[in-house]
């Protein structure tokens, strides 16, 4: 295992195109081809998360036929897997097992798929129900949807046919009857637990490996399930490849030791690389500016707190209710909502009827800490106590409800609330630390698992790589990016909560045609929630997003894209540096698809647009000196570098000064062995006058850089080993 390469399937992007890249992807150095989920999803579906239907690769990517046929490649797969949730999809009978379910109730053999509370309220309804609500033969009708009718009750008048179903039709904002992903009633959790539901949900998957056409498997929202660790030792031992699970890491957590997987899917990573190019000096002038902007005064972790505890208020009053309900006593109630908006990770992993770990129930402890400051102090400690050491349901639910209150109220609120500087706004980021140091950053690298994912941009970041590469260098240039901040301010105003966003949007993923700049102004604002949600639209607010954003470019353009072009003089040092870092660094590394060259892109689905691969072949078959053709050639050495390189080659940090970060992979005469060497902090570096006379000293033996061909031995001056490239990726 050296490398994956990360591809959206799409009904336009199927098996057969993901085939016609392998060579391209060959040629680049990639080692496995990573695939979105490949399962029987929503027939319209841009991301594939949507499931409906376990027993079947999707057909709208060419079905099992074209799987095999991009097997046949010659290029091992790695297939992204969604044990978590199913879609509910219109119409509903797209979904065996739930049509199922809500037909025959409780005692049906579907009804152990899903996490219910019978009759299961489905929040779908608008206004119009009383007119359009019909029975159509054993279906009731509404619009598009479809619900099955429970045999025996068709006869009846329809209020009366509506009492006697196993579930009840509700307005589209109450809460749902079952457990659900984040906030997404259209998505319905499943009961991995049961053991009959993992064989079921899982029999396509564990054939495709046995068969040899997934050598791999990359577990999305492990934190969603009843019990993540029981999962995957259940799944280990069908996965003989590598297994990743999407768990968020907050600053300094680490993945459960039991855990029986190879590591997580890099944001823990990303973060670290981004803000090791992240000049902290900059810090106190970014947040005045920030300030000064939007109005906002309270720190970051106010503004968290009262992200979640909005989100609970907004979307989660009926999972409240449940867990309240599985703790006993309704008067705990908010001492729940703070404990919850309290938790500083997505989850602490309690298991029923096991002895919490001294980190878990320190994590919780800590939590109650803060909650005890905002509510009763004695309600708190009982709630921590019960989820502690409580009822099983109780201590499950807990667990379960962290992560979507995590999700939701930090990555989806709090992250477009406060962004004095947007790169760190990642997610499983801390935007209030600004900057790490090469120190803090090898030792972060020395506890690393060997096999985890690493990665710099994936189909859920906020940002890609290079746009946070943009934002990093306003870290350097604080003072100029104020007053060119300051000048398309007064210039054009709209919203002073969205607007700096904008403005550090606008910049950093220029030229941004005026439809793409527009979608994510409107989805920063949604997401937000501060003038208007997904929940609550404004019509004349929305307006008012779009014509800000016409003006924006209109009259400001010309001015964003003048500063842009000196933003990236240093850009193109941090594009360059971290990509070199991320993929040589410990680890297995990603490459998200386009991003082997610059890609400027914003939050999803901005960030799944169709990749123009003739221009990256061109580019690697011959690379040139602009920004593209460096990267692409960046990439390709270490990629390639990697596939002679093992997996756990030991690392060790090379002293480089203020202005590089250095690294070896590897023990020079024992195998194959490298050193990289990228610069950072670019801006500094200019105003001190450049490299001077600093030198690197480097391992024994002489060693040759990948991207020049230059050989160098022993102590070599910065100027001459970095007068061609800002990085040097070494082999022995």
């Amino acid at each position: 295992m050296t490398s994956t390469y990360r591809v959206q399937l799409t009904p336009g992007f199927g098996f057969a195109q993901a085939a016609s890249l392998v060579g391209y992807l060959r040629d680049l150095g990639v080692g496995h081809l990573y695939l979105s989920p490949i399962l029987q999803s929503c027939r319209e579906s841009q991301h594939g998360y949507d499931v409906t239907d376990h027993s079947r690769v999707r057909e709208e990517f060419g079905g099992e036929e074209g799987l095999r046929a991009l097997a046949a490649e010659g290029m091992p797969l790695i297939s992204d897997i969604v044990p978590n949730h199913m879609t509910v999809p219109v119409p509903e009978s797209d979904n065996a097992q739930l049509w199922a379910a809500l037909r025959d109730g409780p005692g049906s053999p579907a009804a152990r798929w899903f996490d219910f509370q019978w009759p299961v309220t489905l929040p779908l309804l608008g206004d119009d129900a009383s007119e359009a609500l019909r029975v159509d033969g054993d279906v009731l009708r509404y619009h598009d949807h479809a619900f099955p009718i429970r045999p025996g009750t068709g006869h009846l008048p329809l209020p009366e046919l509506l009492e006697a179903q196993h579930y009840r039709l509700a307005h589209w904002r109450e809460s749902p009857g079952y457990r659900r992903f984040f906030d997404v009633s259209s998505l319905m959790g499943l009961r991995v637990e049961d053991p009959e539901v993992f064989e079921a949900t899982h029999a396509v998957t564990f054939r495709l490996i046995e068969e040899g056409l997934i050598h791999g498997l990359r577990v999305d929202h492990p934190d969603g399930l009843a019990d993540p660790r029981g999962y995957l030792r259940r799944l280990r031992p069908h996965v003989p490849g590598p297994l990743w699970v999407e768990k968020i890491l907050i600053d300094g957590e680490r993945l459960p030791a039991d855990w029986p997987c190879d590591g997580t899917t890099g944001y823990d990573a990303l973060n670290m690389v981004t803000r090791l190019f992240v000049d902290p000096a900059g810090r106190d002038a970014l947040v005045e500016t920030f300030g000064r902007h939007t109005g906002v005064r309270d720190d970051y972790e106010t503004v968290r707190h009262d992200s979640k505890k909005h989100v609970i208020d907004l979307f989660f009053s009926g999972e409240i209710d449940r867990l309240t309900g599985d703790l006993g006593d309704p008067a705990l109630r908010e001492a729940v909502v703070e404990l919850l908006a309290a938790m500083p990770v997505y989850r602490a992993y309690v298991n029923p009827g096991e002895q919490p770990s001294a980190e878990s129930e320190a994590i919780i402890r800590e939590a109650a800490g803060v909650a005890a400051t905002r509510t009763d102090p004695a309600a708190v400690a009982k709630v921590a106590d019960l989820v502690l050491y409580g009822p099983p349901e109780a201590v499950t639910r807990f667990q379960q409800t962290c992560g979507p209150v995590m999700a939701k109220g930090v990555e989806d609120t709090a992250l477009y609330r406060w962004y004095p500087l947007a790169c760190l706004n990642e997610v499983g980021g801390e935007p209030d630390r600004f900057g790490v140091s090469p120190a803090e950053f090898h030792a972060f690298c020395a506890g690393l698992p060997p096999r985890t994912m690493t990665t710099l941009s994936t189909h859920d970041t906020k940002r890609s790589e290079d746009v946070r590469a943009r934002l990093a260098v306003l870290s350097e240039l604080p003072e100029e990016w104020t007053a060119a901040v300051d000048s398309w301010a007064a210039a054009v105003s709209f919203d002073p909560r969205l607007d700096y966003l904008a403005w550090q949007s606008l910049m950093a993923a220029w030229p941004i045609r005026l439809d793409r700049f527009t979608d994510y102004l409107l989805k920063a604002a949604r997401e937000a929630k501060t003038s208007i949600s997904w929940l609550n639209p404004d019509l004349a607010y929305e307006e008012g997003v779009r014509d800000f954003a016409r003006r924006a470019i209109d009259a400001c353009g010309y001015s964003v894209a003048a500063f842009t072009e000196i933003v990236d003089r240093y850009a193109r040092v941090n594009s360059l540096g971290q990509k070199a870092v991320q993929l040589l660094m410990p680890g297995i590394p990603d490459v998200y698809q386009g991003n082997e060259i610059t890609d400027f892109s914003l939050v999803d689905p901005d960030n799944r647009r169709p990749v123009d691969f003739e221009r990256r072949r061109r580019l690697l078959a011959e690379p040139d000196d602009s920004w593209d053709g460096q990267k692409i050639r960046v990439t390709a050495a270490a990629l390639r570098l990697r596939r002679r390189l093992d997996p756990e080659a030991p690392y060790a940090p090379i002293e480089a000064g203020e202005h590089a970060v250095a690294f070896t992979r590897g023990v020079p005469g024992q195998g194959t062995a490298a050193v990289v060497v990228a610069t950072r902090l670019p801006v500094g570096l200019e105003r001190k006058g450049g490299w001077g006379s600093e030198t690197i000293t480097l391992p024994p033996g002489r060693w040759r850089d990948l991207l020049t061909g230059a050989e160098h031995a022993g102590e070599v001056r910065m100027a001459a080993l970095l007068s061609a490239c800002p990085v040097a990726i070494l082999e022995a």
